[in-house]
């Protein structure tokens, strides 16, 4: 079901409608196993043609796999998939979401055929208590997620849920959900956000995809704030990103893919570290900058 599909359902159904029966799940338990604490990953995912193509930041994503202990499951936040209200998939067997037009066959051709888990849904649906979090099979794996994890773990042995973005809320409403998700991270659980800080497709310029690291100046210094902020653990200005200047405002003009990161920092530990990679601009007006945290 296409996005906008999906959108108009929730306008019209009632929330049991779009989620999964809590009595299927019934028999699954809850109780993940504790493990050691899991880094948390933000992604720039950029251009869907990342998934197929061998670059960079292809190689980047490769890379930061190799850096951390496998998974036992992975948890996606990615800018492709906004909904009224907070959701999680919950099928075992996640579509491959081709969400994008205009490119070529090749690329939807790919399939990522990770397997879902309901028992990670149930577990997530009930670790959050600020709002309800429904479980749904309306969705899948939209490009924001496959064509990075794909990268990461090519084998598509490691189930994969998604979690939507409310868009009806502020970022600061994203920040505090996301530090409900901590516990998670000691039950085996990769959380990833999957979006880019630096994101304006209308001004982008399309001509100078090739050249490696053009930019405007407004995404220049976007891009370099933003890095500083990360690197200081100054939340609350990244939060507050609406506030930061015309620069942030121009590399921030819609937030959806600005968010995931909101994710990613919202669980970060005082004794954990940031790793800034991948960090290119791309077309003038987008940037791949990704990010690693985990213990110093």
């Amino acid at each position: 079901m296409h996005r906008k599909d999906f959108l108009k359902l929730l306008t019209i159904l009632p929330i049991g409608g779009a989620m999964m029966k809590l009595n299927n799940l019934q028999a699954i338990s809850s109780n993940l196993p504790n493990t050691e604490r899991m880094p948390v990953l933000f992604l720039g995912h950029g251009n869907p043609m990342n998934a197929i193509e061998d670059n960079v930041f292809v190689h980047g994503f490769q890379k930061v796999a190799k850096e951390i202990p496998t998974p036992k499951m992975i948890l996606c936040i990615s800018a492709h998939w906004e909904t009224r209200g907070t959701f999680v998939t919950g099928m075992e067997h996640p579509e491959t979401i081709h969400d994008f037009g205009g490119f070529p066959k090749a690329l939807f051709d790919v399939q990522y055929p990770a397997p879902g888990s309901p028992e990670l849904a149930k577990e997530t649906s009930e670790l959050i208590t600020s709002t309800h979090v429904g479980i749904t099979d309306q969705w899948g794996l939209d490009h924001g997620c496959w064509t990075v994890v794909k990268h990461l773990y090519p084998d598509a042995k490691i189930p994969v849920i998604e979690m939507s973005i409310d868009y009806t809320q502020p970022a600061s409403y994203h920040y505090t959900l996301g530090k409900e998700l901590s516990k998670l991270r000691n039950k085996g659980v990769l959380i990833i956000g999957s979006g880019n800080t630096v994101h304006n497709l209308r001004m982008a310029a399309w001509d100078k995809m090739s050249e490696p690291g053009y930019a405007y100046e407004w995404a220049f210094s976007a891009n370099e704030k933003m890095k500083q902020l990360i690197e200081n653990k100054d939340h609350q200005a990244l939060i507050n990103y609406d506030k930061q200047g015309r620069d942030f405002q121009l590399s921030i003009p819609t937030p959806e893919h600005y968010i995931p990161l909101l994710y990613a920092l919202s669980l970060q530990e005082k004794d954990e570290k940031t790793t800034i990679f991948n960090d290119g601009l791309v077309a003038g007006s987008l940037n791949m900058l990704s990010v690693k945290i985990e213990r110093a």
